[in-house]
């Protein structure tokens, strides 16, 4: 097996064989075409221009990118370069700019460690993270790439005379779930990457997705839905309420949205969801509910089997929710949690039928 391999001296693993991941065997998931450009994205870059210039900027952070491989090293250290660096009041470094590690026990996907960035720059970054597995095993790994910064480049470092391998069948569906929407379903803002509800619902499934999220411009604007209804996919996730400016605003492009995606996907799961923190904007929140149902009852009148809705009003569950947010808004590791556990339970009753 020949892998193009890079030399990094760093004084804590010296002797470290450095992998690209854009070599095989790694695969990577979740990113637009990652092997043919430079840097990380996620749809393509005439598609984003066209959208925005919110999602033009957005389109590079790497929300829902993942590296799959499997290892005998007895750690697993990672070398990003990272072109832009932003500090969020609001969300904590190790969610925005960090990397975190899933081992697969055989049964799931389990937390096994994070790569931070530094407390306070970022240009080029390296942090590693130890003992991950017993020396000497092989065993699976998903590593989550940060929520909202741009990576242009990612090494994986592993001890010398470790082998690297393929993660076979890492995920049970060649079609990714999709989902689209705003900051939220872009992940914020959780602690680190795998936390977001996109990232529970996949792990709990053996599901690939893709991260269709753009803070504060999730707008269901022409280009972006027209490429969504391109993309080969298993299930389609409508988490597109926030970022409409106004209730007229999603009420004229709601279920537009949907007729577009549906008439390009006939027979696919098309799960319509309304926003989760109704309580701390309640008579706004009631007023958009009322859209987003009007779309989904209009969609089974027409005779769609396939199309379902989930009130947000739910998702934050019935105790200590006004636990679930970090600013009234937007959900921290409670709330995406309860998310993905309402979600995930109305995907799993689809999956069954």
């Amino acid at each position: 097996m020949s892998i193009k391999t890079f030399s990094f001296d760093y004084a804590e693993y010296p002797d470290d064989v450095w992998y690209d991941v854009r070599q095989s065997p790694i695969k990577i998931y979740g990113l637009y075409e990652p092997l043919q450009n430079k840097r990380f994205f996620r749809i393509p870059e005439s598609v984003a221009e066209a959208t925005s210039e919110g999602v033009k900027g957005l389109n590079y952070n790497t929300a829902g990118g993942r590296l799959a491989f499997a290892t005998d090293s007895p750690h697993i250290a990672i070398h990003a370069v990272m072109p832009e660096y932003h500090i969020m009041k609001h969300m904590p470094r190790s969610a925005s700019a960090g990397f975190d590690v899933y081992i697969d026990d055989g049964k799931m996907q389990q937390y096994c460690g994070s790569i931070f960035p530094p407390a306070v720059t970022v240009e080029d970054y390296f942090h590693a993270c130890n003992s991950f597995t017993v020396s000497g095993k092989v065993k699976n790994y998903v590593v989550n790439f940060p929520l909202y910064d741009s990576v242009d480049e990612v090494y994986v470092g592993l001890a010398p005379g470790s082998v690297l391998l393929p993660y076979d069948n890492a995920y049970t569906s060649d079609a990714p779930m999709i989902f689209y929407g705003s900051s939220i379903t872009q992940g914020g803002c959780v602690s680190r990457p795998g936390l977001a509800y996109e990232s529970y619902i996949s792990r709990r499934f053996r599901r690939d997705f893709i991260n269709l999220g753009f803070s504060g411009n999730g707008k269901a604007e022409d280009a972006i839905v027209d490429y969504m209804a391109s993309l080969d996919m298993s299930v389609f996730v409508s988490d597109y309420d926030h970022n409409a400016p106004t209730v007229e605003y999603l009420e004229a492009t709601h279920h537009k949205m949907y007729e577009k995606i549906r008439a390009a996907h006939p027979d696919v799961p098309y799960i319509m969801i309304s926003r989760p923190d109704f309580d701390f904007h309640y008579d706004d929140s009631v007023r958009r509910r009322a859209v987003i149902r009007r779309s989904y009852e209009r969609a089974l009148e027409n005779g769609d089997k396939n199309v379902y809705f989930i009130d947000g009003e739910t998702l934050f569950g019935s105790d200590c929710r006004d636990a679930c947010t970090v600013d009234s808004t937007h959900p921290n590791d409670l709330g995406h949690y309860r998310m993905a556990c309402v979600i995930g339970d109305a995907i799993e009753k689809i999956l069954k039928k």
